[in-house]
């Protein structure tokens, strides 16, 4: 009651009145039945923009982090994503990720959307990076279309560690159902995986016109955090 609340009162036509976001391509998104809409990911903002636009509901699989912040911010926003319905998922390793796919496999039985981002983290520079299997394992054992969707001009809006958004212009863009239905029974198959997310990611990159990257975001992250250290504190004994 409360996501319905949020989407059509409170803060839906704030996001359309203060945005106005172009959206293309919305007939893509089926009017009935699971499907996994897989998009890119470059703002917080995303997780309140393509909900607000959507004629459906859509539940996405977010990070645990938000709902486990310290202090008054961090109780406000996992209040905010338990009552939107919004899954909290542990990203710390393999069997944490096993149990997103479960939580997703469950909203996909009740034939529902589901929002997932497969690059899993947030963009740190607007770039497109590889994304993970977990979203093809779901599409191939529920059976479902993926539908991609690109995000463009949210980056601008709400670059990381930016709070209030800028006012920039905004669009929405989903693809036509991606069918991956000649892949039936094969889930478990590491190449069938990996030809299946690079496939929903290409689908991705061709609405976003974004730079992509092979390599996984966090791990690019977590090579700049280095670079960074490095450059500020040189390692003892370099001349």
């Amino acid at each position: 009651m409360f996501y319905y609340l949020l989407k059509y009162v409170l803060l839906g036509p704030l996001l359309r009145l203060v945005f106005r976001p172009r959206i293309e391509g919305l007939e893509n998104v089926p009017a009935t039945g699971a499907a996994i809409v897989a998009g890119n990911h470059l703002s917080f903002s995303d997780h309140f923009l393509m909900p607000a636009i959507l004629k459906r509901r859509i539940t996405f699989l977010a990070k645990a982090e938000y709902f486990t912040g310290p202090g008054l911010k961090g109780r406000l926003t996992a209040f905010f994503f338990r009552s939107a319905g919004q899954i909290p998922v542990d990203r710390s390793g393999k069997e944490a990720g096993q149990a997103a796919i479960r939580e997703g496999l469950g909203v996909l039985a009740k034939d529902e959307l589901l929002g997932i981002y497969p690059e899993g983290t947030r963009s740190h520079d607007g770039r497109l990076y590889k994304g993970k299997v977990g979203v093809a394992v779901m599409a191939l054992k529920a059976g479902v279309p993926v539908v991609p969707c690109a995000m463009i001009g949210t980056f601008e809006a709400q670059p990381p560690g930016k709070v209030i958004p800028n006012i920039h212009p905004v669009a929405i863009r989903f693809g036509k159902p991606l069918d991956f239905s000649r892949y039936d029974g094969m889930e478990s198959e590491k190449a069938v995986l990996r030809a299946v997310t690079d496939e929903i990611m290409y689908a991705i990159l061709s609405l976003s016109g974004q730079e992509y990257v092979d390599q996984y975001a966090a791990v690019a992250k977590a090579e700049q955090a280095a670079e960074k250290k490095e450059r500020r504190f040189p390692s003892r004994g370099r001349r």
